[in-house]
């Protein structure tokens, strides 16, 4: 399959930038928070553990080249620092293109609708790209996350997959 080449993606308030190396710095501090890990476990990554998922990610697509692997940085339009990620694994199913699409953002700016603008905008890129179909797996209690789901407009289904709630267009 012939997929998209990332780009820099813009909001009203946010510009997402394709992952790079040099964002791990950055991130490091934004996933330090532990408050992050409540519902999907996990602890925040070292400096090196960034690093190497990133460079794991930079090849942006699975080893049989089935999958396609989006990632964005999440910074305010007109500031430098990172705040969040947001990210999608897109994959042909049937006649659809479907994205797997998950967000994170920094504490310290959470509650902003944030979450919700970025996801948008990447889903708007990835329209744009062809895409049609979403997918987001949401913890059940987590209610910010279920809030940003229902601003994609995916709905709750009945399955689930290591205790979170597959979303889904």
């Amino acid at each position: 399959m012939d997929w998209p080449k990332i780009e820099t993606v813009t909001s009203v308030r946010l510009r997402l930038e394709p992952l790079s190396m040099e964002h791990a710095l950055g991130m490091v501090e934004v996933l330090a928070d532990a408050s992050l890990y409540e519902y999907t476990g996990g602890e925040a990554p070292s400096l090196e553990q960034l690093q190497r998922r990133y460079a794991a990610q930079l090849v942006e697509h699975s080893e049989d080249g089935l999958q396609r692997w989006f990632n964005w940085i999440v910074k305010l339009k007109h500031s430098d620092p990172p705040i969040g990620f947001v990210q999608a694994t897109v994959e042909q199913s049937g006649p659809e293109l479907v994205a797997n699409i998950a967000w994170v953002i920094s504490p310290l700016h959470q509650g902003q609708g944030i979450a919700s603008e970025s996801t948008n905008a990447m889903n708007s890129w990835l329209r744009s790209k062809g895409v049609n179909s979403f997918v987001a797996y949401v913890h059940p209690a987590h209610f910010a996350s279920i809030g940003v789901a229902r601003n994609q407009g995916l709905h709750p289904t009945l399955m689930l997959e290591d205790g979170e709630v597959r979303w889904e267009s």
